[in-house]
């Protein structure tokens, strides 16, 4: 009997053949891993690029919508543009405000402090960053109290945390806090400064036209200690014909060697409140007319409170018809400063009460009361008597 023999289809690959079908499984392997690798490659590019768009938008957005807000509730007599330079620029605004219903400030902030929230005083005049002048030159008040417009300033500066020697980080100021880190990687633009500015000038007998000023002339800061008075003219009110600011930088992904990208931006942002004066459509001063009740009380959980109380103004029932809120104040007994406004309570009511429920037992407090009208401007303080807090 013949023996049986496996068929050409049963048999087991020869040696060539598995050589071959590894040289074929190699070939697909290494160029899958090829593929794999470019878009690895071109993933992180990409990624590297969109960091480096999106710190570029944070920085340049952040510097436009601050600016946008400059002079805004500003007294006539603070300055509206305080210093002008290629690397530092500083502005007063009423920015933010921790008062609930302040139809005048920009934002609200519950959580601001009094110190982020109206102006520096002349006793806690400092020098601006990166610089040497020193502001404010005067206080300035808004009716019988400080003024709510604060100062911001935004500065460039050398990065020295990291390697590189030419990059830069961008911060921002509010008054005399601490500088706020915006951006870092940033790069000065090649043959531009940070900071670029354009006035307004009427040259003799010509149209009145914008006019880029020269870099070297720079830095202009307001000279004059109020705005308008006699000494702000000439040289000292320069700044003041300031109507534009172009924000120019390079951001970049922080290497320094072929992996680096960079972006560049250049941003012309238009000052809208600059030039223009306050206007009072509202008539004069408000008149408040009605004195403030302050007594001591306690809830039924026995918590101290203080109950505040008092009549429509002068000037809401009558007269002008112009009056929009009331504004608290409170102090500790015996002190002088009032600071900033305690709270404040929408116009609309014929009387008036507020219950003061953040005292301490065994303290003293005064408060103070002013009507607003729309100008803003502030009616002459009532005072209460003191408060002791049993």
């Amino acid at each position: 009997m013949t023996p049986f023999r496996g068929s050409r289809a049963t048999r087991g690959m020869t040696i060539i053949e598995m050589l071959v079908a590894m040289v074929v499984f190699g070939v697909v392997i290494t160029a899958a891993l090829s593929v794999m690798q470019s878009q690895g490659r071109g993933f992180r590019i990409g990624t590297d690029r969109m960091n480096v768009l999106q710190n570029m938008r944070f920085a340049i957005n952040m510097i436009e919508s601050d600016l946008r807000t400059i002079g805004a509730n500003v007294p006539d007599q603070q300055p509206v543009l305080v210093y002008a330079g290629k690397e530092v620029l500083a502005f007063n605004a009423d920015y933010a405000t921790n008062i609930a219903n302040d139809p005048f400030a920009v934002y609200y902030d519950p959580d601001a402090t009094a110190a982020q929230v109206t102006a520096m005083r002349q006793s806690q005049a400092r020098a601006i960053e990166r610089t040497s002048f020193v502001y404010p030159l005067t206080s300035y008040m808004a009716g019988p109290q400080n003024s709510p417009a604060e100062l911001l300033t935004f500065f460039f500066t050398p990065d020295s945390s990291t390697p590189r020697t030419d990059d830069w980080a961008l911060f921002r100021k509010v008054n005399a806090g601490s500088p706020e880190l915006i951006a870092r990687n940033l790069l000065q633009t090649s043959g531009r400064p940070f900071f670029e500015y354009f006035r307004i000038v009427q040259p003799t007998g010509q149209p009145t036209r914008i006019q880029q000023i020269p870099s070297a002339a720079l830095p202009w800061w307001h000279a004059a200690a109020e705005q308008g008075a006699v000494d702000d003219t000439a040289m000292s009110a320069r700044i003041d014909s300031i109507r534009g600011v172009r924000v120019n930088f390079t951001a970049t992904n922080g290497f320094s060697d072929n992996r680096e990208r960079t972006r560049e931006v250049s941003r012309l942002v238009r000052l809208p409140n600059m030039g223009m004066a306050s206007k009072k459509t509202c008539g004069g001063e408000p008149i408040l007319g009605t004195a403030l009740g302050a007594a001591a009380g306690t809830l039924p959980d026995g918590v101290p409170v203080v109950n505040l109380s008092w009549n429509r103004a002068v000037d809401e029932g009558g007269g002008e018809g112009d009056v929009v809120r009331y504004v608290l104040w409170r102090r500790p007994g015996g002190t002088t400063d009032w600071g900033a406004p305690h709270l404040s309570v929408p116009a609309g009511q014929t009387n008036y009460t507020y219950q003061d429920q953040q005292v301490v037992s065994g303290s003293t407090y005064e408060y103070a009361l002013a009507a607003q009208d729309c100008t803003p401007s502030l009616s002459p303080l009532a005072t209460s008597a003191t408060v002791a807090i049993p």
